[in-house]
């Protein structure tokens, strides 16, 4: 799909769409917890659908009530030797030590960007819990044969937080004796927020130190009653929303909890420090332009956020640091570089000095035809941006965002943005 956008000024209230990093962890829960689950809000996005059919493959039902999801699980039992995930790179690190709770042979698979990305700690760490493995070199279609025995183990948390996310899970369910994960050098900690909030959320607590160790002790799991979940309102792209807000017209975002773990939530700093003009009342943002400024920011433990944080800096007077690079490697593509090249053509230079990004704020950016790289946060990052460029800006594989938020073209036109999808 190609989008075109022309010079806009935005106004309008907009609901903020549902978080895949709350919806993904809900069906992973819903799928340990057994019993019922009706899950409120659910997501739509290429990633949530994923998320859902991994789950039935595992054994769950699920079945639309009006507009929520009711899960029905008996715990792990695959209909299927093969689960894949998509292009989610959460779904695979977190459903792999799930479907290794179950003796069944599983293979692991994937689609587009997912199967270029490196899964080296499964096979670093799976047989430590007793788990055969034959990966393709650490990367996808993947073998698996549990079932998965909790033990004392350490884990590099410096790539990503998305396997512990399914360690923490799977440990929690399966546990018969006292057990701990440690961690080194974690990133990402708002993430491991969410998930144990999530798991608290169906009854498993989990205690832990600093982020360092992760303490587990058996609990009785009796089938429980209905549990019902609302999925969180998405700050990760809602953040495109808000900066499209700072540059091109006042609006509203509703739907977003301001005491969300989620990690994106730190936009909010990164606005006021660019001199946004910002209102923030529970369950809604008021936001609108302001003559902007460069700022500082370290998004090691959101670098979901570098996109908007580019589109931001690019209308902000000075250069703008950002830190965290070394996290946008093995990300739907190179990020760093994706930006680099598609935000020169609108005319931002944009350079990368070790772990951080300098960009160079251009209040007068220029139309163009850019792409995607069929990543879903560089889609988005292009489209905000080209709401105050000079002239029309053609973003080629627009429909990228349907990985995680395809209602963002929509929701742009809701705001009165001249958009058209051709």
């Amino acid at each position: 799909m190609i989008v075109k956008i022309q010079p806009s000024t935005i106004s309008g209230t907009v609901n903020a769409s549902a978080s895949k990093s709350s919806m993904q962890r809900a069906c992973a829960a819903a799928l340990l917890k057994e019993g019922d689950t009706i899950i409120g809000n659910p997501g739509k996005s290429n990633d949530d659908l994923a998320a859902l059919d991994v789950i039935q493959k595992l054994g769950a039902t699920v079945k639309q009530q009006g507009n929520d999801l009711l899960v029905s699980s008996k715990g792990i039992n695959p209909v299927s030797p093969e689960i894949n995930c998509g292009e989610s790179g959460l779904g695979l690190r977190m459903f792999a030590p799930i479907a290794s709770l179950n003796p069944q042979e599983i293979i692991l698979n994937g689609s587009g960007s997912l199967l270029q990305r490196p899964m080296n700690f499964f096979d670093e760490i799976f047989p430590l819990l007793k788990i055969d493995i034959q990966s393709n070199n650490g990367k996808l279609p993947i073998k698996i044969k549990g079932p998965l025995k909790p033990a004392d183990i350490t884990i590099d948390g410096s790539l990503s937080s998305q396997f512990l996310t399914g360690l923490l899970m799977a440990y929690a369910k399966a546990c018969t004796a006292p057990v701990t994960i440690r961690v080194n050098d974690l990133k990402s900690k708002p993430y491991i927020d969410l998930t144990l909030q999530v798991m608290k959320y169906f009854g498993w607590d989990v205690k832990n130190s600093s982020y360092k160790e992760f303490y587990f002790t058996p609990t009785t799991n009796h089938q429980l009653p209905t549990t019902n979940y609302i999925v969180e309102g998405d700050w990760s792209g809602a953040a495109f929303l808000l900066v499209a807000g700072a540059i091109a017209g006042e609006i509203i975002v509703e739907g977003l909890d301001v005491n969300s773990p989620q990690a994106d939530k730190a936009i909010l700093s990164a606005l006021k420090d660019a001199g946004a003009k910002m209102s923030v009342e529970e369950n809604k943002i008021m936001i609108s332009p302001a003559e902007l400024k460069s700022f500082d920011f370290d998004a090691t433990d959101c670098p979901d956020l570098f996109p908007p944080l580019v589109a931001l800096a690019a209308y902000c007077n000075g250069t703008t640091n950002i830190k965290g690079v070394t996290r946008l490697a093995h990300k739907e593509s190179n990020r760093a570089l994706s930006l680099q090249q598609e935000f020169k053509k609108m005319g931002v230079e944009i350079e990368v000095k070790g772990d951080n990004m300098l960009i160079n704020g251009n209040t007068r950016l220029t139309g163009a035809n850019v792409h995607s790289h069929h990543d879903h946060r560089i889609a988005m990052a292009c489209a905000v941006a080209a709401l105050k460029a000079g002239g029309e800006t053609v973003i080629s594989d627009a429909d990228a965002i349907n990985k995680s938020y395809p209602d963002f073209y929509d929701h742009l036109q809701k705001l009165n943005a001249d958009l058209q999808k051709v």
